[in-house]
């Protein structure tokens, strides 16, 4: 299992050396655009709208815009600066609370982790500790240059990083439309509901779920695929220098045409006759 962080995770005067792994993974069926007269891969290009040519990464800086089209500039070395100060730090676990303290839209990510060299009687002592007390570790973590809040618990014997929202990035229930406060709900209906839950309780089986879309889409894609409904992108036409150069040629033969001055055309002399006297 690829390891995504190694640190320390400390309680007291305990610490952990530990390794993170990333404990889901996005099973999503990623579709491809294609350009629909050739077939071909849609490419996206980074381009700046004033100078209008495509930009490398290197020719790019990260910026804070705290007003309409004004930024701050930080360069890399002072964001790398920060980070590095901050991952050096151990994880430290703030406080313990109960796991049912904690509504589960603060929920974001789960991380397994597994101890290091040298840690694991420490990280066992931590799991044990955990178990017995029914209590998970509030801490902070940085996960890809971003510190998060995180819990630290034991999901099967494995313990377990959850990332979760500050309070500030779960937005006010209170902002939800059309709610209402009070519904009047007659006796006999509140029964039945109560009674129809009672009859579809049962103990949480994750195996017996599954995405029925995801299931249906790679289906469709196979049977596509053997009934030879498929296509080729077609190979970017290599540049015909001749071609190229014989319309540099025209195009500047027709400028220079129409940039060409006029020749001046000669006034007409008049002459005047002589009058006989």
């Amino acid at each position: 299992m690829h390891t995504m962080w190694k640190g320390t995770i400390s309680f007291g005067l305990v610490s952990i050396p530990v390794k993170m792994h990333a404990a889901t993974e996005n099973k999503d069926v990623k579709l491809r655009q294609l350009h629909k007269e050739c077939q071909s891969p849609v490419k996206y290009e980074k381009v700046c709208p004033v100078c209008e040519v495509e930009i490398k990464n290197e020719d790019i800086v990260k910026a804070y815009e705290y007003a309409k089209n004004k930024f701050v500039v930080l360069d890399e070395e002072e964001l790398e600066n920060l980070r590095k100060e901050q991952e050096d730090k151990a994880v430290e676990i703030l406080d313990f609370v109960k796991l049912e303290d904690i509504d589960p839209i603060y929920f974001e990510k789960s991380y397994y982790l597994s101890p290091n060299e040298g840690g694991g009687k420490a990280y066992g002592l931590l799991r044990q500790a955990l178990e017995d007390t029914g209590k998970i570790g509030v801490a902070k973590i940085i996960i890809r240059q971003k510190e998060q809040l995180a819990v630290i618990r034991v999901y099967k014997n494995t313990l377990v990083v959850e990332t979760i929202h500050y309070p500030d990035e779960v937005r006010n229930v209170a902002d939800v439309p059309n709610v209402p406060e009070q519904v009047e709900v007659a006796k006999k209906e509140l029964d039945v509901a109560k009674m129809l839950i009672n009859q579809l309780t049962a103990s949480f089986e994750p195996e017996k779920y599954q995405d029925d879309y995801r299931t249906a889409l790679l289906e469709l894609i196979e049977e596509k695929k053997n009934n030879a409904q498929t296509t080729t992108a077609k190979d970017k036409p290599a540049p015909d220098n001749v071609t190229n150069l014989m319309d540099a040629l025209q195009a500047s033969l027709e400028r220079a045409k129409k940039d060409k001055p006029k020749p001046k055309q000669a006034k007409r002399r008049t002459t005047k006759k002589k009058v006989a006297t």
